[in-house]
């Protein structure tokens, strides 16, 4: 064989495995589902977190200075509004980012 049936065969060959490799490639719509549920449990995590820190450092003052319910109650509720309020920041967040990748899709179809 002369030098250029070896690069032809070899360029077939290289096109045949960049094939295969697309071939075995996920679908982007199993990754979206995966990335969506890990937000999901992002978003819980932060509201239980902080309704658990709120809930530790009222137990705690109240154990401290004797008056038991009150500041556990006060400080839960504080850790609800502030783990709510990190949800709604997450949200944003990602809802920004999800416009960007829209725009940048858009702007790829043009």
């Amino acid at each position: 064989m002369d030098d250029p049936e070896k690069q032809r065969q070899l360029a077939e060959l290289e096109a045949k495995i960049e094939a295969a490799k697309a071939a075995r490639q996920p679908k982007p719509h199993m990754e979206e589902h995966y990335s969506q549920a890990q937000l999901a449990w992002r978003m819980v995590i932060e509201l239980v977190a902080g309704l658990g820190i709120g809930f530790g450092i009222g137990y705690g003052l109240d154990s401290l200075l004797g008056t038991l319910p009150i500041f556990m109650v006060l400080f839960t509720f504080l850790g609800l509004a502030a783990g709510v309020q990190t949800m709604i920041r997450s949200a944003r967040e990602i809802q920004a980012d999800e416009i960007e990748a829209r725009k940048a899709e858009d702007e790829k179809e043009d």
